[in-house]
Order: C-alpha cells, then sequence, then structure tokens
C-alpha cells in the first residue's frame, strides 16, 4: 500500500462517504461496508456491452440518494492524483469525449449542477462541429453519427454518462466535453460512436463500458485512432479480461480502493477491478510483462474504482425511483479520470499515447503494491506487486508526467 500527504487545493473539499462492491462484500479500510449495486445489467452475448457504474443502494436495493454530496469530490482526486498544482489553463482547449449508449437528456444541467456545487465554472453550451475549437470550457452533445438524432432513454446508462462527465469535470475543469451517445450498447453503435468522437477531435475518449473478450480483428478498427488518447475501463468482475479493455489500441484503466486517513491516502488494488491475459490479442510492443506470453495483459494504469470509497455523483434523470446526489465506483470511474489526465498533460501530437506511461519518468506515477481482483496462484496478474501488476497496471497518476 502507498501512502502519501494531502496537498492542499483550490476547488471546494467535499465529505467522504463509503460504500462497498457487491462483487466482494469486504470493508473499505475504514472498516465500513454498505452495498452497491450494478447500474447496467450484464452483457449478454459477445455482441454487446454493459456499462462499468456501481451505485451505493440501501438494504432494498434502492439507490441512496441526499441533497448534498457524498463521496470524493474534485479536490480529493487531483490531491490524490498529484493534479492539485497542475499550471494554470492546463486542459484549455482540450476536449475529452464521453462514449456511452442511449440517451441522457439532462447531462448537460446535471453536470453544470456537479461544477456549480464544487465551485468549478459552468460549461459554455457549443455545438459537435464547434467544440474542438472552443477555448472556453463548453459542452456538446452528438449521436453516434455526429448528428442530433440521440437514441432512447435508458436511466442506468443515464447514470453512467453523469459519472464519465463529472469525473472529467473533477479532473479538468477547463476541457471541452463532448458526448457521444450510440444507438445502443452494442459492440458496433458503440465502435462507431468512438470513431465519431476522433473525428469531433476528441483528444482523450473515454469508454466505460465492456463485455467478453474479443479480437481486434473483430472490433479493432473502432478503437485504433493514432494520436487519440483512448481509455477504456477494465471491468468490474476481478480476474478475467474483458473487451475493449483487452484491444491493443486502448489504455486499459484498472482499479483501486482510495482512502483518506488525517493528512494522507493511501491504495490498494480493488477486488472488483478487471485484469488478466487476452486470448485474442497480440502484445503490444510497449508491454512487456511474460505472464501472458505474447498476449495483451489488461490493465495499463488505474485510479479509484471501489465503490466502498467512492466518489460523489449528481444525476436528476429519474432511475429506479431515485435521482440527485449519489455515490458511484466501478471501473467507470477510473477510465474518465484517467481521460482527464492525459487531456491535462496536453498529449496531442503524441502517436500512440497508450505507450507514453510505459516510459514515464520515475516518481510519475504512484506504485500499489497490495490487494487482490481474484485466484490465480498468486500471480501479478491478479495481485498487486511492486512495479506492474494486472489490477492496478503500472500504477495510479502522481501528476502528468506519464500521460
Amino acid at each position: 500500500m502507498r501512502v502519501r500527504q494531502l496537498v492542499p487545493v483550490l476547488i471546494a473539499v467535499s465529505g467522504l462517504g463509503v460504500v462497498a462492491p457487491a462483487a466482494s462484500g469486504a470493508p473499505s479500510a475504514s472498516g465500513q461496508a454498505h452495498r452497491a449495486e450494478r447500474v447496467c445489467a450484464r452483457a449478454t452475448g459477445g455482441l454487446t456491452a454493459a456499462c462499468s457504474a456501481w451505485v451505493r443502494v440501501d438494504p432494498k436495493g434502492k439507490p441512496t440518494t441526499s441533497g448534498t454530496p457524498s463521496g470524493y469530490g474534485p479536490s480529493d482526486l487531483r490531491a490524490a492524483y498529484g493534479l492539485a498544482g497542475a499550471a494554470a489553463g492546463s486542459g484549455a482547449g482540450q476536449t475529452i469525449a464521453i462514449v456511452d449508449a442511449y440517451d441522457d437528456p439532462t447531462a448537460f444541467a446535471d453536470v453544470n449542477k456537479y461544477r456549480s456545487t464544487f465551485g468549478i465554472p459552468a460549461l459554455l453550451a457549443c455545438t459537435p462541429a464547434t467544440v474542438n475549437a472552443s477555448t472556453s470550457a463548453c459542452f456538446a452533445k452528438s449521436d453516434q453519427r455526429g448528428g442530433t438524432t440521440y437514441p432512447r432513454l435508458d436511466g442506468g446508462w443515464a447514470q453512467e454518462i453523469s459519472l464519465d462527465l463529472d469525473m472529467a469535470s473533477a479532473i479538468c475543469p477547463l476541457c471541452n466535453i463532448l458526448l457521444v451517445e450510440a444507438d445502443s450498447n452494442s459492440f458496433a453503435n458503440l465502435g462507431m460512436a468512438v470513431g465519431t468522437a476522433a473525428t469531433l477531435g476528441g483528444e482523450a475518449i473515454s469508454n466505460s463500458y465492456g463485455g467478453g473478450d474479443a479480437s481486434d480483428g473483430s472490433y479493432g478498427q473502432y478503437y485504433n485512432h493514432p494520436g487519440h488518447a483512448i481509455t477504456v475501463s477494465s471491468g468490474d468482475s476481478g480476474y478475467g479480461a474483458e473487451y475493449p479493455a483487452s484491444s491493443a489500441f486502448v489504455t486499459a484503466v484498472g482499479g483501486t480502493s482510495l482512502t483518506k486517513s488525517g493528512a494522507t491516502y493511501s491504495e490498494r488494488a480493488w477486488s472488483g477491478a478487471g485484469s488478466g491475459c487476452s486470448a485474442y490479442n497480440a502484445k503490444p510492443s510497449w508491454q512487456h510483462d511474460t505472464g501472458c506470453s505474447t498476449k495483451r495483459t489488461v490493465a495499463d494504469v488505474s485510479a479509484v474504482a471501489d465503490p466502498n470509497t467512492g466518489v460523489a455523483v449528481y444525476d436528476s434523470t429519474k432511475y429506479q425511483r431515485s435521482s440527485g446526489w449519489m455515490v458511484f465506483g466501478g471501473t467507470s470511474a477510473s477510465a474518465p479520470i484517467i481521460a482527464g489526465v492525459y487531456a491535462l498533460a496536453g498529449h496531442t501530437g503524441v502517436a500512440n499515447p497508450a505507450a507514453t506511461p510505459y516510459s514515464a519518468p520515475s516518481g510519475s506515477l504512484h506504485d500499489v503494491t497490495s490487494g487482490s481482483n481474484g485466484s490465480c496462484g498468486g500471480s501479478y496478474l491478479c495481485t498487486s506487486v511492486s512495479g506492474y501488476d494486472g489490477p492496478t497496471g503500472l500504477g495510479t497518476p502522481n501528476g502528468v508526467g506519464a500521460f
């Protein structure tokens, strides 16, 4: 477990709420545990994906809501990941694209509610055609073809969208945000939305979903966009690789439990974080571990994902009779966090952003050395160790130097 001092920040500090993933039922490092449930139904077959978000629920399974935020807020996340001292203007002019399925009709209002609550200036309204040219942080929304024929509403994916937009705002307040909504949760539609996000100028493209491991020969064309940092959740079912995290063209983002005690933060691998070896995709040239032989290993880097140490999110689209402030987790939180760090780093012009963390300067990543996400005979593929491991990859951000 790594421990470090809390850095003072300018954004208002939120309270810390705690929840636990139903996947493990284990208490957090603070000793508290609560129920959490998946926001989206599990993927069915090999052609669809499920979002990777978890929400805290009451004993009856209803999402727990409140009138004020609970869970980590922007200042917590920026302090925990060495971003509090990011240079003034970092991220200005950069666009983070969020790719999800179905429609969230209140996305723009909800993300600005989050931002105003935490003292972040509101996003202006812009269009998909102008978002990448904006130098004042703005919000645009597109369907998977770049137009405005939005898909049908889905309350679970709407919560996922709110989580993604809030995390992007927390990490990179000055970034533009482009939301691209796929017609459905099929890999074909989500993949088309990723291509649209790249065409419209998303420098960092966050994908908080996954399904069964698959081949880049079938879907890789959707994620192969040189010069764009494409982050993907590693999954929330513990040891075992998912797609598109197992693609050779993306940054696979694992998950940690992030706890705060006094003036220090500490992290360990989250028990739900996905990791392992792809059965189909070759190991990228920049990855050198040997446990998967010649196959792609998941993950690359990580950030907070344990709903037991979750993040504050605002969503007003009622789902399961709930709306308002909730506490979320899952690698759906960590993927947009890492996309935000890529945007802060201003990686524009880097041909292969996924390779960048593997040549990171010393000290630019926090090594996570404890915790496990499953049974793999004690191997680093499911157990956090010094250096690279499956659940947390190379580690979590310590500033933007690794991105």
